[in-house]
């Protein structure tokens, strides 16, 4: 089979993409987001928002997790339990009752310990800090509830935003688009619920897109040589360079 230039381009460009958001040290590592619809409203729907840390040893510390995306029509957030949205935006046209945001592109954070109990629901307010599922299950998830209105508020109509951005707090995380799952279900006792409908989407992690020159060259000699071994030129950060250096350790 001979492939063109513009399919081998391809290809080139499927597999760098790969990699920015592949983390060796944890290949399986996510964090998945789950869109758990809860209700319809007149104009919109109410849903919980649940992020679960599914890596190994990368815990999410305080100043914490900061969420965002980019509406898929008008839509705008009525309210907000657990979390708030930083910038309210443009909501002059509204008169009396008005949104909590009415970005485009809001960006959501967690609140913070001691929250008063009305604004809470379960893990939140937790100053955006999640740990990992397998040293601390009990704190491996942050939820949030929002209120969306301007949201065609049917299974089939309603859209899914897009461009999913994760800090935690800052860069590295890669968000893949969200896509309709399986709903998500609740156990409370002996009772099961159902969500009406769920999105999810996974953030995967990677060191080089939160450092542009990460720090991990390690200076290698045998016990019997009293000689320091130099780093190579371009231990780290290779793959932002124009130049070629043979060698560079990937």
């Amino acid at each position: 089979m001979v492939l063109t230039p513009w399919a081998l381009c391809l290809i080139l460009l499927s597999c760098l993409s790969y990699s920015e958001a592949y983390d060796s040290l944890d290949p399986n590592g996510n964090i998945t987001i789950k869109w758990d619809f809860m209700s319809w409203t007149p104009d919109g729907y109410v849903a919980v928002v649940t992020m679960y840390n599914y890596q190994q040893c990368r815990h999410i510390q305080p100043p914490g997790w900061q969420l965002s995306w980019t509406w898929a029509k008008k839509e705008v957030i009525w309210s907000m339990e657990g979390a708030l949205v930083t910038e309210q935006g443009d909501c002059s046209e509204f008169k009396g009752n008005v949104p909590h945001s009415c970005k485009r592109d809001p960006t959501v954070v967690d609140l913070l310990p001691g929250t008063p109990y009305n604004m809470q629901i379960a893990n939140c307010c937790k100053a955006g800090a999640i740990s990992t599922i397998n040293q601390d299950p009990a704190n491996a998830a942050s939820s949030f509830q929002l209120s969306v209105g301007r949201a065609r508020n049917t299974k089939k109509t309603v859209k899914v935003p897009k461009n999913f951005n994760l800090k935690a707090p800052g860069p590295g995380y890669t968000c893949g688009p969200a896509k309709l799952v399986e709903s998500t279900k609740f156990v409370n006792g002996r009772r099961t619920t159902e969500a009406l409908m769920t999105w999810s989407l996974t953030c995967t992690y990677s060191q080089f897109l939160a450092q542009k020159v990460p720090s991990c060259c390690v200076s290698l000699s045998s016990f019997y040589n009293d000689t320091v071994v130099d780093c190579p030129t371009c231990s780290c950060g290779c793959q932002n360079s124009n130049t070629k250096h043979r060698n560079c350790v990937k």
